[in-house]
């Protein structure tokens, strides 16, 4: 099996986000079965490997190099074009293309049908985030009534919302880094999500959504917004509640009737093996053992898969309304 190099722009402080944590996790579980370390490209850091030095080496057929930082991708797909390059893919709606030849890799289905539709020539893998052990539901006695996190929430959200439920009831907004996110979770009855203004400014989507899920395995229930990913596992009426309802007023109403409401709640095991250790190790096992059949079958055998390029679009659908034409005017 071929050893994984996955690229990151950094890894302090500067680079910090959910992003990076989630390539971390993944470096993390696939080194219990596979080599695999970090090379940092725009910064050099003590102890890791960096892209410049590590080009310099004539062999690298037994390598697979691993890219996910977006806005960094089609720079990193130049650089890369002679080697074995795969696309771990958090996001959707980077202004990039890719060829037949990097496979991808998503984290939800949402993104996998993203890139279904965009390269439908690459090879395609589902590999969901991982959702680490310590978010659990411990079952201790919840001193907050409302949780949030500032970062990524919406204007409404923010200016809004949480004034007029500080009218009621106990709500913390968190508005750094925290340790004990889990613990967090474990004290707060509702935890409220609204991300999808966020990534609209962005002009990406929510590839994943860790944050309602870490909440809802610690059992808090949860309002949030169901962009992107999150669909991939928030279900309104059943496992969560959609946020910006109609009216503030509804949203006030709604969540101060869960936090009255005393019964427990609690997402079953079943529910979370998806996305627990175990099973994405599975995953990753069987989606690297193709990657590496994949990369062996490179080396002989060039693309030769017509690419659904504008232009092709543009032409097939010619070639649909002439025959539509032909058809209904000059066969008889």
């Amino acid at each position: 099996m071929r050893k994984l190099y996955f690229l990151l722009p950094g890894t302090d402080g500067k680079f910090a986000c959910g992003g990076l944590w989630a390539e971390l996790k993944a470096l993390n579980l696939v080194q219990q079965f596979c080599s695999a370390d970090v090379v940092t490209y725009r910064q050099r850091e003590k102890g890791k490997l960096f892209i410049d030095d590590l080009l310099k080496e004539k062999n690298l057929s037994d390598v697979i190099f691993v890219i996910s930082w977006g806005f960094d991708i089609a720079q990193l797909v130049a650089k890369l074009k002679q080697y074995n390059v795969v696309y771990h893919a958090h996001s959707a709606g980077y202004p990039f293309r890719l060829p037949a030849s990097i496979p991808i890799i998503t984290v939800s289905r949402y993104t996998m049908a993203y890139w279904g539709e965009k390269s439908p020539n690459s090879l395609i893998y589902y590999l969901p985030n991982q959702i680490s052990d310590e978010f659990q539901n411990l079952g201790l006695e919840r001193d907050i009534d409302v949780l949030v996190q500032a970062r990524k929430s919406s204007e409404y959200l923010i200016k809004e919302l949480i004034p007029a439920l500080q009218k009621h009831c106990k709500v913390l907004v968190v508005d750094s880094y925290v340790e004990d996110l889990p613990g967090l979770f474990n004290r707060a009855k509702v935890y409220l999500y609204d991300s999808a203004e966020y990534w609209a400014q962005q002009r990406v989507s929510e590839g994943f959504g860790l944050q309602p899920m870490e909440a809802l395995a610690c059992g808090c229930q949860v309002f949030s917004s169901v962009n992107g990913g999150l669909a991939d596992y928030l279900d309104p009426g059943f496992n969560c509640y959609k946020i910006a309802g109609y009216s503030q007023e509804y949203d006030v109403q709604r969540i101060l009737k869960v936090i009255d409401i005393s019964v427990a709640f609690s997402l079953s095991e079943e529910f979370l093996a998806e996305y627990r250790t175990e099973n994405i190790i599975n995953r990753f096992r069987v989606i690297l053992n193709e990657l590496n059949e994949f990369f062996d079958h490179t080396m002989q055998q060039p693309s030769n898969i017509k690419s659904l390029t504008g232009i092709r679009v543009a032409k097939l659908l010619a070639q649909r309304i002439y025959g539509k034409l032909e058809k209904k005017y000059f066969k008889q």
